[in-house]
C-alpha cells in the first residue's frame, strides 16, 4: 500500500511545511530571531534570487508571495509568525500546474530544502517541528 501512496506523492503538485509534516525536512523550521529580523531576511533571499518575483509583501499578516521560474514555474507562500520573543517559525506553501514524468513533488521538495538552508545560514535554527 505505501507504494501506491509513494507513487500518488510523487505527483503531488502541492506541498505545505507544517509542524507535524511526515517528512521532518519538511517541518516547521523555528529560528532564534526576532519577527522583523526574520521577515527582513526572508524577503531580502527572494528579492536576490533570479529565479523568483516577490508578488506581495504582507508584514501584518506576516506573508511573502512568490513566483518562481526554475526549475518549473511554481507559486510560493512564506508565513512567519513569532512564536516568542527570539523565536520565530518559517512555513512554506509551494504550489505548481507544470506537469513532470519524474513528478513534481520532489523538485518542489529540494526547492523548500534549499530555502531553508538559505535561511539556515542567516539565522540560527532552534528546531524543526513540535519538537522545538
Amino acid at each position: 500500500m505505501s507504494i501506491i501512496r509513494d507513487v500518488f506523492t510523487r505527483f503531488t503538485k502541492k506541498i505545505e511545511t507544517s509542524d507535524n509534516h511526515k517528512d521532518s525536512s519538511l517541518g516547521t523550521h523555528y529560528y532564534k530571531a526576532t519577527f522583523n529580523q526574520l521577515f527582513k531576511s526572508v524577503e531580502e533571499l527572494f528579492r536576490q534570487d533570479a529565479d523568483c518575483k516577490i508578488i506581495t509583501v504582507s508584514k501584518d499578516h506576516g506573508e511573502i508571495a512568490v513566483e518562481i521560474d526554475k526549475p518549473i514555474p511554481c507559486f510560493l507562500i512564506v508565513t512567519i509568525v513569532s512564536v516568542r520573543g527570539l523565536e520565530t517559525a518559517v512555513d512554506f506553501n509551494i504550489s505548481s500546474e507544470r506537469f513532470s514524468p519524474t513528478g513534481t513533488y520532489p523538485i518542489l521538495r529540494k526547492r523548500l530544502i534549499s530555502y531553508y538552508e538559505k535561511i539556515n545560514k542567516l539565522h540560527t535554527l532552534v528546531g524543526i517541528g513540535k519538537s522545538s
